[in-house]
């Protein structure tokens, strides 16, 4: 059975996405649980081997179940694609007891008994923030720019296609498990949670590195989302080439003829380096020089420019190719 979002009115209108540092950093221990699920992530699994020694293994293990299922309170609602941390870590903290209680339950069958002794007791929610906390400085915070230059980029995709295709082709485009038919999305799990609820201000998109499939809250009393894997997540950790026509690498030199090739979609300077394995500033001096001479053109994001072949772009790129 699947999980079903009705939306009403308004709420079509309201398909937003955010990206969430905390969902990553939660999200991510399903790698910790079960490496062998997420093989394009290995070379980062092996380096975060020797920091288990100093980690609270014991909570970080306890909250992540042999069926990688997380509990809701620790994945709060994101606002944006600039969504903070540090805000993110407030809301989890001023968490009620009751509602933590309750998400430790159904994250474990219902039961108290089955919770796990670390999680139970009224200190519990500082030493999960401060387990958490501690992942993050030691395992994430080096590698969160290139992770958020990927799931940013993933959401500029993912406007392009709503803005050129409508929103049924975007949801379909983001796991052959999420389907939008009228006004309905439905979401198939792998697991047996199933529900049918109107989404009330929206729904929410949050693209993330750390799943096979897709994923949503446990509970139907969690604000809608659908969170499903991020576009090049596999090129996360290694160099992509740079492939280019011959005629127009010898008119522009391999790296610039290479940009000028993939970008037929926005793009950050930062987002290709990280999947390039090159410096951004490097990226960004080619970018520059393609702009000057009119074969690319740039427009502000939020905090990223996004660069984007011509008109007189990609018509070199076509002559080059014939």
């Amino acid at each position: 059975m699947p999980v079903r979002y009705r939306l009403v009115g308004h709420d079509l209108a309201g398909v937003r996405f955010a990206v969430s540092p905390l969902n990553e950093l939660v999200l991510s221990l399903r790698s910790w649980r079960d490496p062998g699920r997420f093989p394009v992530h290995l070379p980062w699994i092996r380096r975060m081997q020797q920091a288990r020694d100093v980690l609270d293994t014991e909570m970080l293990f306890a909250l992540i179940t042999e069926r990688l299922w997380t509990p809701d309170f620790l994945t709060p609602l994101p606002r944006s694609p600039l969504t903070r941390l540090d805000d993110e870590f407030a809301t989890v903290g001023a968490t009620p007891p009751e509602v933590v209680r309750r998400d430790l339950r159904l994250l474990y069958g219902g039961e108290d008994t089955r919770v796990p002794p670390v999680l139970r007791g009224p200190d519990v929610l500082p030493r999960i923030v401060g387990a958490l906390t501690a992942y993050w400085e030691l395992c994430f915070a080096e590698h969160w720019p290139r992770m958020r230059a990927l799931l940013e980029g993933d959401v500029t995709h993912r406007g392009r296609e709503i803005a050129q295709h409508g929103l049924a082709t975007m949801f379909a485009g983001l796991s052959d498990r999420v389907r939008m038919t009228g006004e309905t999305v439905e979401v198939r799990l792998h697991s047996n949670v199933h529900y049918t609820r109107t989404t009330v201000g929206g729904l929410t998109l949050i693209p993330t590195m750390w799943t096979p499939a897709v994923a949503a809250p446990i509970s139907p009393d969690e604000p809608p989302i659908i969170i499903y894997l991020a576009r090049g997540s596999g090129t996360l950790w290694q160099p992509e080439p740079l492939p280019a026509p011959g005629a127009l690498a010898a008119l522009l030199g391999n790296h610039r003829a290479g940009l000028l090739a993939r970008l037929g979609t926005p793009t950050s300077s930062t987002e290709l380096a990280t999947r390039l394995g090159v410096t951004t500033t490097a990226v960004n001096q080619h970018l520059r020089a393609l702009r000057a001479a009119g074969l690319l053109v740039s427009a502000r994001h939020g905090r990223s420019v996004l660069y984007h072949r011509s008109d007189l772009g990609d018509r070199l790129l076509t002559g080059a190719t014939r």
